[in-house]
């Protein structure tokens, strides 16, 4: 009974000991996991659900849904940079910076953000994308739609490639971008 009565007491102990991972430091591992390339990383600081919102536009994700946006922005190699992390208590904010080849063929490189993360059970819930800092969306527009009706011209099989955000819709995009570049620079 003492040895029941011992492990009982340990196990209580070692849980009350546990402390959560502040959440600026969460944020850290969230990028660093994009960084590495290692979605485990990611995924471990994740909530079961996650929502992202943009304006008034709002993804929903699972864990398992979320692998996939994760494999899509990895095709273009981005490095993110976090710029600054202000821990408000209930959220926190971040202003990040990405370079990526994506953003670059769009003349948007690096594409700095204003972000709150949320935290549910102490894990990320909500991430909102609040502003652009440096976006030219004018230009965004104009090299994207570029690229857009190149690719219906020149390579109709690569067209539909902007609404696919599977990870062989990235790998499209990107042989759509070297497709055009080629072409251009001939």
């Amino acid at each position: 009974m003492k040895k029941i009565s011992f492990l009982i007491i340990t196990i209580l102990f070692a849980s009350c000991a546990v402390q959560k991972v502040p959440k600026p430091e969460q944020v850290m591992k969230y990028y660093d996991g994009f960084k590495k390339s290692d979605y485990q990383e990611v995924k471990n600081v994740l909530s079961d659900s996650l929502i992202i919102t943009e304006g008034d536009y709002v993804m929903e994700f699972t864990q398992e849904s979320y692998y996939e946006h994760f494999k899509w922005d990895s095709i273009f190699r981005p490095v993110y940079k976090i710029v600054e992390l202000k821990d408000q208590g209930d959220q926190v904010s971040a202003t990040v910076s990405v370079k990526s080849s994506r953003f670059e063929f769009l003349n948007n490189n690096p594409l700095t953000c204003n972000r709150n993360f949320h935290f549910k059970n102490g894990k990320i819930n909500k991430i909102e994308n609040l502003d652009y800092i440096n976006a030219n969306w004018e230009m965004w527009q104009k090299q994207r739609d570029s690229l857009v009706n190149w690719i219906k011209l020149n390579r109709p099989e690569l067209d539909g490639f902007i609404n696919d955000l599977s990870e062989q819709g990235a790998k499209d995009y990107l042989e759509a971008i070297e497709s055009y570049k080629k072409q251009k620079s001939e």
